[in-house]
């Protein structure tokens, strides 16, 4: 495998889980362009996230939580560590992730969405210095509603996953509405994902979605 290129890590050691859907049942609201696999982009809008996160930290303090198999075999290779997804929804899988996390915890853990195709790793070393600040951090998406980054540096996060997630985790963290666009434009829909591509999106991203590497709209 060859070295992976990093960018100057954060001050404060975090533990990072990032949890990956499985491909046949994510992105349930996103129509794919026409010619376009939706297994395929979901796959690829992962492994994008993955490769920044895998960049900007150590890769053996990040926690895949995934039952999909091409995902789980993209993270190990990367280095980082895999949970299998123990079902339930996105908070059991979260929870899954931090409980391994935290055996072996030292500085800062958080949660990051693993569906940030635009995510660049100094945009994530940028939101982890400012979310070092505080005892807990959300960072919400770029509607301003859910969460992309949940921290903690005085305990284990608590997921509260879901529609309207960000005001939940606001109630007992601080809310920072970091200006770090690529950080924030999680991809749910084929509005989000014409979003990304304008922001810049990454390698395997561009090539699941063609030469052009812009969605069409759905007729």
């Amino acid at each position: 495998m060859s070295p992976i290129p990093r960018v100057s890590r954060p001050a404060t050691r975090w533990r990072l889980v990032v949890p990956v859907q499985r491909a046949e049942r994510a992105k349930t609201r996103l129509v794919a362009p026409e010619g376009v696999g939706k297994v395929a982009l979901a796959r690829a809008i992962a492994a994008d996230t993955l490769d920044a996160v895998c960049r900007a930290l150590t890769p053996g303090d990040v926690v895949v939580v995934t039952s999909d198999r091409a995902g789980a075999a993209l993270a190990a290779g990367l280095g980082a560590r895999v949970v299998d997804d123990p079902g339930g929804g996105l908070n059991a899988a979260v929870a899954a992730g931090l409980e391994a996390a935290e055996r072996s915890r030292t500085g800062g853990l958080g949660v990051l969405l693993g569906d940030l195709p635009c995510l660049q790793p100094a945009d994530l070393v940028t939101a982890l210095e400012a979310c070092a600040r505080h005892e807990r951090a959300v960072v919400p998406d770029a509607d301003g509603t859910g969460t992309v980054l949940l921290t903690s540096v005085g305990g284990v996060p608590e997921p509260r996953f879901g529609a309207g997630s960000a005001a939940r985790h606001a109630a007992t963290a601080a809310l920072l509405e970091l200006d770090l666009p690529r950080l924030r434009r999680d991809v749910d829909t084929t509005a989000d994902l014409g979003d990304a591509v304008r922001l810049g999106i990454g390698p395997r991203t561009t090539a699941a979605l063609g030469a052009e590497g812009s969605p069409r709209p759905p007729a």
